[in-house]
């Protein structure tokens, strides 16, 4: 009993002491004025940490002595202040976040699905913010992904002008498209969707290149775009109105408007958004087809939060998108009677549900999530045959079709921290989802059919371990049970992190992933050729494709206190085995067919510079560069006829953008982008009337692209509004193919360089203070 007695003294004495050794560290996280909500607060280089309430309040103990403790969160530029902590003493400490801001600094999610400051990360997550899809002018999703390294987004189709975005030399398919970190991209939305997607329901796009990060599933060989959208944060609304004259003879008109709406005590807030685009048809060579087809879009939607309790938080998000586009002839009639057209109408909708709760003193939480969409569309696509036989047939049965695509992905994903593990901490995140999409596409006179559902059954594991202050390493892996593979895919990942002082990064990283043997986005696009249709099936026997990514880097970056410079090196490396190809299998009665196969496999390597500079958020400067090469390790065949090539088609082995901000002061602003395509290798199909007399592969031209945009604005303190009036030149060059096919017969797939010619822009955006 007397040594009971002793050991609880003892007990209790040794915990006054640690308790003793303790300081107390509370205080408020805002900006502007506003609570930043659930803003994490931890001491560098330390285990101690907390997050802040709804109302950005927090309070913690730490150990005493000098510490630096750091706030940071989502969309914000993460600060640390110095602290000279006592035992037993209690201090406030607030802190200031600078919306945006330092990108360097800010938190980013995509590449380890937990929440990392962007140079803490292990791997290289880049950001595109909504200020600079404001600088370059992006109506749509497609361009603003146009300014980042690595990335090009392309044109591929003369009449209906759809756009896939290529990623370190790898087209649409192997790129992940995310909507809130939710694989909701089917293969269809693929096709349109990267121009239906308004930039005035974007907070952010968060970008990782390259397969290292396994997390996501199939088709993420290349990469992942996560597009985040609108952030409710205080009480507030926008609107914006832009015409564009595009080379003086088409006509486009841009309404959106956003207003959000937070309660008083920020436990709950909704940001809604509106969208409405119209475009008049372009015609380039006077050949009365357009080159750039009519557009009709009206968007609207909603993201919102509501928090139960102070450790819990549900997300909702929710969009509806209509489109109408017709490509083709330019005539006042039906899509049917005009002799060669495209006409498709949209109605989309999809949204998230997520629901986060934290325990056990903010080092564990858990989420259920939510993903999906619809698509319902109705499409034409036609061409009228010359002999009177031929049309008799065409106009009994016009080509009409319809689509029909549903997504759904649901799963579970939980995260916790250790704060002692093998003489660092860690955080493990596993999680288990389910994603279903069924694509229906149907045009009967053409005995066109895509009746495709896929299941995919997901689980993936993943420790992220700081080993210390100057080592990280990532590990993990996913395993997918595909219904079109046979057997399980385990694809595991590595990366490892080294920082050198407060200056540099350096990382190494390897992973796996698959294709399954499925349509993709481009394999669903019908083409116009000699006279006819080109069609895309899928071989009897197509299996998966699987790839191996490696990749390495330096970042670096000096801040002084009026500036900020670095540059970033990346080199990528990735060999698919079993490589897909499009084999042509000559013509029927509709047109081209080809046949996607397994060649033997591909090498896609290079590396891009990244550099940026920074002066008193004065004078910005950002721009990237890619050198790369695509081959096929035995050629392929792509036209009928002609000689087999290993050379990837339509990708450049050099391409990159650079954007220049300056803002003298509050009121006005400047900038200037520019974007660089390389030379590529392209099919030519020839046609009758078309100016191409043969079936030939031609080499494109280099384009460079530069566009000027300058602004001035206004405020109205009686209303606490703000006006900004702007305006400027896309394309000043006027650096745009000058080579299309000419009349109905032409090769529609012909189209390369530059989305759209010279265009002059001017607008008005009104925003409350």
């Amino acid at each position: 009993m007397k040594n009971t007695i002793t050991f609880l003294i003892l007990l209790i004495a040794a915990t006054a002491i640690a308790q003793d050794n303790k300081a107390t560290i509370k205080g408020t996280v805002t900006s502007n004025g506003n609570p930043v909500s659930f803003a994490t607060l931890y001491i560098k280089g330390g285990t101690e940490g907390t997050n802040a309430d709804a109302n950005g309040k927090f309070s913690m103990k730490a150990t005493s002595g000098k510490v630096t403790l750091i706030a940071q969160a989502q969309g914000y530029s993460a600060q640390g202040k110095n602290l000279d902590l006592t035992s037993g003493t209690e201090i406030t400490v607030n802190f200031e976040l600078d919306e945006g801001g330092n990108s360097l600094d800010q938190i980013v999610i995509t590449g380890t699905r937990t929440a990392k400051r962007k140079t803490d990360s292990p791997v290289i997550v880049n950001l595109i913010s909504s200020k600079t899809l404001e600088q370059v002018v992006a109506t749509d999703l497609s361009e603003g992904l146009r300014f980042q390294p690595g990335l090009r987004v392309e044109t591929d189709c003369q009449t209906c002008n759809y756009t896939q975005l290529r990623m370190n030399g790898l087209q649409g398919g192997y790129s992940q498209i995310l909507i809130n970190g939710r694989p909701i991209f089917s293969p269809l939305t693929g096709l349109y969707g990267l121009q239906q997607i308004p930039t005035n329901m974007i907070e952010r796009i968060e970008v990782v290149r390259g397969g290292v990060s396994a997390l996501y599933g199939s088709s993420a060989i290349g990469g992942t775009v996560n597009v985040i959208t609108k952030i409710p944060k205080k009480n507030g609304y926008s609107a914006n109105y832009m015409y564009e004259s595009i080379d003086g003879s088409s006509d486009q008109t841009l309404i959106n408007g956003n207003a959000t709406v937070v309660t008083d005590d920020r436990n709950a807030g909704a940001n809604f958004f509106v969208s409405r685009r119209t475009r008049s048809a372009y015609d380039a060579n006077d050949d009365n087809y357009s080159e750039l087809p009519q557009l009709k879009d009206n968007t609207f939607g909603m993201n919102a939060f509501f928090l139960p309790t102070d450790n819990s938080k549900l997300e909702a998000s929710f969009t509806s998108i209509y489109e109408y586009r017709y490509g083709g002839e330019i005539v006042d009639k039906p899509a049917y009677l005009a002799q060669q057209s495209e006409e498709r109408t949209h109605n989309v909708i999809f949204g998230s549900l997520d629901y986060q709760i934290n325990f056990n003193e903010d080092k564990s939480s858990l989420i259920f999530y939510y993903g999906g969409q619809r698509t319902d569309r109705d499409h034409y696509t036609g061409i009228i045959p010359d002999d009177a036989a031929g049309q008799q047939d065409f106009f009994a049965d016009p080509p009409y079709g319809i689509s029909d695509v549903v997504t759904h992905q649901g799963g579970g994903q939980y995260n916790h921290k250790f704060d002692e593990f093998l003489g660092g901490n860690t955080v493990l995140t596993g999680g288990a989802e389910y994603v279903y999409d069924d694509v229906f596409d149907e045009i009967e006179p053409y005995n066109y059919l895509i009746d495709q559902t896929t299941k995919n059954i997901g689980a993936f594991l993943q420790n992220d371990w700081d080993i210390n202050e100057n080592f990280n390493f990532l590990t993990g892996f996913r395993v997918d049970k595909h219904n079109l593979v046979d057997h399980a895919i385990v694809s595991p990942r590595a990366s490892l992190l080294y920082k050198l002082a407060e200056t540099t990064q350096f990382r190494l990283g390897w992973g796996t992933g698959f294709r399954a043997p499925q349509s993709f986005d481009t394999d669903l696009h019908i083409a116009f050729a000699g006279g006819g249709v080109s069609r895309i099936s899928l071989s009897d026997d197509l299996k998966e494709e699987r790839s191996n990514s490696y990749t390495a880097s330096v970042n670096y970056d000096k801040a002084t206190e009026h500036f900020i410079a670095g540059f970033t090196v990346e080199g990528f490396y990735t060999h698919l085995d079993d490589a897909f190809y499009q084999f042509p299998l000559g013509a029927d009665a509709f047109g081209e067919r080809f046949e996607k196969r397994n060649g033997d496999g591909a090498t896609v390597k290079g590396f891009t510079l990244e550099t940026r500079a920074n002066f008193d958020y004065v004078v910005e400067v950002e721009a990237g560069f890619t050198i790369q090469s695509s081959l096929y390790d035995e050629a392929v065949e792509n036209i009928e006829g002609l000689p087999a090539k290993r050379e990837f088609l339509r990708t450049p082995n050099d391409y990159g953008y650079a954007t220049l901000t300056w803002n003298p002061n509050r009121k006005l602003s400047a900038s200037a982008n520019l974007v660089y395509t390389g030379k590529m290798d392209i099919s030519h199909f020839a046609g009758e009337g078309t100016g191409q007399l043969v079936d030939e592969y031609d080499v494109t031209p280099s384009f460079t692209e530069l566009s000027l945009r300058l602004g001035y604005k206004f405020e109205i303190p009686r209303v606490s509004t703000g006006m900004e009036l702007y305006g400027g030149v896309k394309n000043v060059t006027n650096s745009y193919q000058d080579d299309f096919d000419t009349g109905k017969n032409r090769d529609s797939n012909y189209v390369y360089g530059p989305g759209s010619p010279r265009s002059v822009y001017v607008g008005l955006k009104i925003n409350s203070l």
